[in-house]
């Protein structure tokens, strides 16, 4: 999943929220120099992204994709998943979108100093975009596959993405739809595992 799903799914608590946030960023032990809190939204974003990948409504999400995209696939499959969450989000969540996501904001910005190097650079230009409010759109999620093969020098050919995306709109929104209302249950159960790990170690 990509960022917006790693936020939601972590619950009410924002240091797991920034842990989950961080997840790709943090590698092997590492996620040992946290603080507590933070080590469980790294440990539950490995579990979300283990779940996910092996999930068949994902897999076949990035069937659809994988003759042009190859190993790619997985990677705009997550991106495409966060559009249909935040197109959908009043499905999920009574608090706004809009003031959602600025509160994420506001709570990186606090906590700035907790994250990886790499994410202390990138949440300014995060917020700046307003990323995770574009990604509702397509022309949203055109700009972030835009970015994300110039970061792969064109040889992804995510840019191009929106183009199968729009041709099977349907069939994977509702993949989506499906496979989320699972994965939501699934990260209620492991952050409460996680908690029961971490909290009372």
């Amino acid at each position: 999943m990509n960022f917006l799903a790693h936020i939601y799914l972590s619950g009410d608590n924002e240091h797991i929220a920034i842990g989950n946030f961080v997840g790709d960023g943090v590698r092997g032990n590492k996620y040992k120099l946290y603080p507590t809190e933070i080590q469980i939204g790294i440990q539950l974003h490995r579990r979300i992204d283990t779940f996910t990948d092996a999930h068949p409504l994902f897999r076949r999400c990035t069937k659809r994709l994988h003759k042009g995209y190859s190993h790619y696939s997985g990677v705009i499959v997550d991106i495409f998943f966060d559009h249909f969450l935040a197109k959908n989000w009043t499905t999920y969540s009574d608090i706004p979108l809009d003031i959602y996501i600025a509160d994420f904001y506001n709570s990186l910005t606090k906590n700035i100093d907790l994250l990886p190097p790499r994410f202390q650079n990138l949440v300014p230009i995060m917020i700046e975009g307003n990323w995770l409010l574009s990604y509702a759109t397509i022309d949203g999620i055109q700009i972030v596959l835009n970015g994300m093969n110039q970061r792969t020098k064109g040889r992804s050919k995510m840019n191009e993405a929106t183009k199968e995306l729009k041709e099977h709109y349907d069939a994977f929104e509702s993949d989506f739809t499906l496979f989320f209302e699972e994965l939501i249950e699934f990260s209620k159960m492991k952050r409460i595992e996680l908690e029961k790990q971490f909290l009372e170690y």
